[in-house]
């Protein structure tokens, strides 16, 4: 079961690739950048961390590792902080952000969060 999940992950990963070619390791609007909310999108507004919070789930029990489970704990207020940081600098720099979360409410937890 925790391997499906880990590879599936992977599958939503790729997925977000293929729907974003504005994605970066860096938070900024770029030029021509439009929002985008379709596919995942149109469920989460940050799929890629979706698929990156499940894969750091997923971890501890595929390796049998407790040590990734703290991993995991660390990751997720960083990963909160970095959603906080990126949703305002969309806001101010990205035409039609503000609607777009209107209309998709969960940053990463469908009906949760």
């Amino acid at each position: 079961m925790a391997a499906g999940l880990f590879l599936l992950s992977y599958l939503l990963y790729a997925e977000v690739l293929r729907e974003n070619t504005y994605l970066s390791r860096t938070i900024e609007v770029q030029e021509n950048q439009k929002v985008i909310d379709t596919g995942l999108y149109g469920i989460v507004r940050h799929p890629m961390y979706m698929a990156t919070t499940v894969l750091f789930l997923t971890m501890p029990l595929v390796l049998a590792s407790p040590i990734s489970f703290f991993i995991m704990l660390g990751y997720l207020p960083v990963i909160a902080k970095r959603i906080r940081n990126e949703e305002m600098v969309l806001e101010e720099g990205l035409e039609g952000y503000s609607e777009y979360k209107k209309k998709v409410k969960y940053r990463i937890i469908p009906l949760i969060w």
